[in-house]
């Protein structure tokens, strides 16, 4: 279940609420869910509770226990817990797992795109400076993933930046009056070509528009305090396990997750939560299938704002996530592989796919080998 599909179900969960009598509220048409807080537990939580208190005439609390045996029934959904002052604190089942490991699996590298074009034209237009251009490609490409028609120009356009960064707009030239300049992050300090294909536009594209980026080596050096590294090598490993699989016998299959993520059962009868202790299963894994779960909201969202930036750093997210777990998917010493060795190569090769992805769409190279 992806973030987008539970928000729906939450959704589901007040309208039955409200069909019920059990509250009385216009139905919104957004339901937040995010990870969870301090204090919070489980994989996902939603303040929606909060959202309505007010025109609903009741406590938040109230509200988020009249919300709660709704999203239990749902199908997907383990189990809910309340924490705070109304937050709705929602645990996946194991298969709602599986299931994503399997869709992410089924797209491939285009997991998080939409399915048709939405009727969006979107005109990008650029000053004479190689960060824009930059930034304004990257977000036609996440542009149309999201399914909107997209056209970048630019007022002026010098070649080597197609030559050395593989950028290209589709056109050169002044714009008419009604389109100004919309693409407008700050400008590097420093020439970035020297740095190459892939890490110049790393280091143009990773910080937010509004943030100076640093032009330096850093970005060259193959060591952990690098993020393209990181990104890079966890893709680069995802890959080295498939063949490495394969040498051994086995193939993944995505089943069912071997750590999904639950409240302690004290924490759903007294609708408190234990914090960090209402836990369990591996935190590796569950938030390795929390940054699967949220990549096309961030696809989604990078498109609305025009925010290359937003998947880098979601890449990097998934990547450090990612690290620890790639240890733990092959058998060890004697050790037969296994359903759980099947599920876990899965969960790694889904992955490799949106590492894979999310740097094609911001014109970086995934190597199979670093």
């Amino acid at each position: 279940m992806t973030p987008v599909e539970l928000s729906r179900t939450v959704l589901h969960a007040v309208r039955r609420a409200v069909d019920a009598g059990e509250l009385s509220v216009a139905v919104p048409t957004r339901a937040v869910v995010t990870p969870p807080g301090p204090g919070g537990c489980g994989d996902y939580a939603t303040n929606i509770a909060l959202q309505l208190a007010r025109p609903a005439g009741q406590t938040s609390r109230r509200v988020a226990e009249v919300l709660r045996p709704h999203l239990v029934g749902a199908g997907g959904i383990a189990d809910v817990v309340l924490t705070g002052p109304g937050f709705l604190n929602i645990s996946l089942d194991r298969a709602a797992y599986g299931g994503l490991v399997a869709e992410v699996l089924g797209c491939g590298d285009r997991y998080g795109y939409a399915d048709r074009a939405d009727g969006r034209i979107v005109q990008l237009h650029c000053p004479h400076d190689l960060r824009a251009v930059v930034v304004a490609e990257a977000a036609a490409r996440v542009l149309r993933s999201q399914g909107a028609l997209v056209r970048v120009t630019a007022e002026a356009f010098d070649p080597a930046w197609t030559t050395v960064l593989g950028v290209r707009v589709d056109a050169v030239g002044p714009a008419p009056a009604e389109l100004p300049v919309n693409v407008r992050p700050v400008p590097a300090p420093a020439d970035p070509l020297p740095l190459g294909h892939d890490a110049g536009r790393w280091a143009l594209l990773h910080p937010a528009a509004h943030d100076r980026p640093r032009i330096g080596e850093e970005h060259l050096v193959q060591r952990e305090s690098n993020p393209l590294f990181r990104v890079r090598y966890a893709h680069a490993r995802t890959r080295a396990l498939s063949h490495n699989a394969a040498d051994l016998g086995f193939a993944a299959d995505p089943g069912t997750s071997t750590s999904a993520s639950t409240c302690t059962s004290a924490s759903a009868s007294t609708g408190t939560s234990n914090g960090a202790g209402a836990r369990t299963g591996t935190g590796a894994e569950q938030g390795l299938l929390a940054g699967l779960a949220d990549h096309p909201r961030v696809l989604a969202a990078a498109a609305d704002h025009r925010a290359p930036d937003r998947l880098a750093r979601h890449l990097v997210a998934v990547a450090d996530a990612a690290l620890p777990f790639l240890l733990t998917v092959l058998p060890r010493g004697g050790e037969k592989p296994s359903a759980a060795h099947r599920a876990r190569l899965a969960l790694a090769e889904a992955v490799g796919a949106v590492l894979a992805g999310g740097l094609s769409l911001l014109g970086i190279d995934a190597p199979d080998h670093l």
